[in-house]
């Protein structure tokens, strides 16, 4: 399983339920990334989506405990358990929010990290690495139009606990 995610200097992923800044570079690296893979969010990263609306070409599952929660086109499981038992997982991507890369980094072997060299106001947090894992690649910074840097950095896990 994968992780892809943008995170400002605090590790910061977002404020009041939006990502805390939008660069379209980035949101295209990240549809190329995740294309014709599922992807793995909770109830409140599906609402923030556009008209709420599944990502097309993708398998979208949601992980929610809102028995009530419904949306056209998607795949909803009430538990871990019942993401990690669908079979198409393994090459999966969780997208976040902050509770879900809680609950699926143990399971990962590979992060996508879009590192923004700025601080945000923000109110949701990637939990960050631990030593076993380890920087395969770094991009070259990018700047937007609004001077804003950043950099794609690829992890692995090494060693599984």
């Amino acid at each position: 399983m994968n992780i892809i995610v943008a995170v400002d200097q605090s590790w910061a992923i977002g404020y009041q339920g939006d990502l805390l800044v939008h660069i379209p570079e980035d949101m295209k690296y990240f549809k190329k990334m995740t294309i014709g893979h599922p992807v793995i969010m909770g109830r409140k990263t599906f609402e923030s989506l556009p008209n709420k609306k599944p990502l097309k070409d993708r398998i979208n599952i949601v992980l929610t405990k809102d028995e009530n929660f419904y949306a056209d086109d998607i795949c909803i499981c009430k538990n871990i358990e019942e993401v990690l038992d669908l079979s198409s997982i393994k090459e999966a991507f969780v997208i976040g929010g902050e509770q879900i890369y809680n609950l699926f980094l143990p399971y990962c072997t590979k992060a996508y990290i879009t590192k923004i060299y700025k601080k945000f106001v923000a109110d949701k947090y990637f939990p960050g690495f631990n030593s076993m894992w380890k920087i395969i690649y770094e991009s070259e910074i990018f700047e937007t139009e609004e001077n804003i840097k950043y950099q794609y950095i690829d992890l692995i896990m090494e060693h599984k606990p």
